[in-house]
This record gives C-alpha cells, structure tokens and sequence, in this order.
C-alpha cells in the first residue's frame, strides 16, 4: 500500500490570520511585536510520521506556545531566532539546525525576518532507533545545538535532503519501506547531532549476551523480516537482548552492525530483484525504492561497491 502526501500552503499578510494558521498547525501560540512587513509564506508537505514544512516571515515575531508532542528541527536559511524557553536567550543564527524545544514543553522566543525550515517526526521513532536498554526508559533530548559543526552540517544535510529529495520524489515517498527508513534516519542524525541521554556504559549482562548465539538469533530475523519496517530495537527484541549487547554481538561475530547487516540483505534482495526485472517495464529507482533505499545516487553507489558495476546494468541484462 503507497503513502500519501498531505499538502499545505499559507500566503498571508496578516498577523491575526498568520497566528490562526500557526495555532493549528503546529501548537496554539499567540504572536506579539510589531511589524511592517507582516508578509508569511508557509509550506508544507507531510508523509506519515515525517512532517516537512518551509516558512519565510518577514517581519520579527514573537511567540508563546504549547508543547509540540513531537521532535522539531529548524534549520536557519536567513535571519536569527531567539529562544528564551528556559528563562535565558539563546540566539540561533543562519545555517544552525536545532532543536527548537524540549517535546513536552511549552516554548517561547522571537523569530525575526527569518527563512527557515521545519522538520518534525515522532518521538517513539527516537527509542526506534536509540541504543538504550529496556529498562532506560524513553530517550530524551537534553540539548538544542548539535556537539560539533560537522555534526551541525550532517543533520542539515539529511533535513534538505529529505525536504529536496525525497519529497520530490513520488516514486520514493510513497513507498512506506522508503519513507520508514528516511524517518529513522533522521532520527539517527538526530541522536548523532545533538545531546541526548541515549548514550550509556554497557553492562555486563550486555556483555555476556554479545555471543554468536545472539547474532544468529538476530541474523535469522533479519532475513525473515527485511521488507518490513523494522529497527535496531526490533532486532534486538527478537533476539532476546538489548539493542547494546545486539550491537556488540555484530561488532564482535560479524565485524559489522545489526543495521549495516539489514542494510545488506536488502542490497542482496534488491540486486535480485533486478536480475529478475523486465528493463522496459521496471526502473532501478523503483526497486531500490521497493527496499527502503531512498536516495538513488547513495543506493548506485552501495551496489557498484558490492557487484563492481551500477544498478543498471543489471536491469538490462
């Protein structure tokens, strides 16, 4: 079954319908300030869990808002935010990708003059993805700016992609394995980039439980399930671990990780796929697509590693 987009756009110059939109569409918010360019312009594109929004305001805004529920990441084209959430100013400035608040937490602060874009997805995607013991509770979030500049430009890159990319690209969005995948890899950049309390000291049961009894377990998981939308936390519930002692059954047995792994089955599944293709009918996008590959030029790149030529070569026998 395909996915869906839901679309949405704003093109208003007036504050009090400006405030209305933003209260649905995000949280309800009241604006303060003065402003003589009151032009704002919101787009937004949406596809299961991942929300995707564009908005250029022309004046400086202030707001006071509820909780989100969800993680949302800004990234800074032009123009500055201010965030004053925590009873202090934080000043954000072009080119930063952010936390913009904690999920649970009501927020406030000032946008002035600002392009920027918004993405959001749900928290459980974070503990999808988080290498925590069952025990650790939800992850949560402790910090808005990313550790490093690098890590800075990497969750930047995986936003306009996603924005760029994928979103444009029908043939990826609407498939649920891709757009499941996307997800999950933001959610990883996400935990890459910014503080969190996700990183813990193993245990020794952890420890002890990294055997190649455990990465068979996991192993044969993988195999059964590699169509569907599965993650690190899934693999390891299936083998009967923690996802950190999953990780270093992989690292120790395989000298890979439980999603490298599921990574490959699915280049192997996709590699079979278009040697049973029919070239006039089938396309290498829409394979690839079909096993949670979503960026095409990085899926070319992973099979001629592997197979020693593109994609397309196999499809046309």
């Amino acid at each position: 079954m395909k996915t869906r987009m839901e679309t949405l756009s704003f093109d208003s110059d007036s504050l009090e319908a400006t405030e209305a939109f933003l209260s649905s569409a995000y949280t309800p918010m009241r604006i303060g300030g003065r402003a003589e360019d009151t032009r704002a312009r919101i787009d937004r594109r949406a596809v299961g869990t991942l929300t995707v929004d564009r908005l250029s305001l022309g004046y400086d805004m202030g707001y006071d808002a509820g909780s989100l529920g969800r993680v949302c990441l800004i990234h800074l084209h032009s123009g500055t935010l201010v965030d004053r959430t925590s009873g202090r100013e934080d000043v954000f400035g072009p080119g930063e990708t952010f936390l913009l608040a904690p999920p649970d937490q009501p927020y406030r602060g000032e946008v002035r003059s600002a392009r920027y874009t918004i993405a959001m997805f749900d928290l459980a995607v974070l503990d999808k993805v988080a290498n925590l013991p069952p025990d650790a509770g939800p992850v949560r979030l402790t910090g808005a700016r990313a550790a490093t500049p690098a890590a800075n430009r990497q969750l930047a890159d995986v936003v306009a992609y996603l924005r760029d990319g994928l979103l444009d690209n029908p043939t990826a969005w609407q498939s649920p394995l891709v757009m499941a995948t996307a997800v999950q890899h933001l959610a990883a950049a996400t935990l890459a980039a910014l503080p969190n309390t996700a990183v813990n000291p193993p245990t020794r049961q952890e420890s002890r439980d990294g055997g190649n009894e455990t990465l068979r377990r996991a192993t044969a998981f993988i195999d059964e399930h590699a169509d569907e939308d599965i993650g690190l936390a899934d693999i390891a519930r299936a083998a009967g671990v923690t996802p950190r002692a999953l990780q270093y059954a992989f690292r120790r047995h395989a000298d890979t990780t439980p999603m490298a792994h599921l990574r490959m089955v699915r280049l192997d599944l996709a590699h079979r796929d278009l040697l049973a293709a029919d070239p006039a009918t089938d396309t290498v996008t829409e394979i690839a697509a079909r096993w949670g590959f979503w960026h095409p030029g990085h899926f070319a790149d992973r099979y001629r590693r592997v197979y020693g030529h593109g994609p397309s070569r196999t499809l046309r026998g």
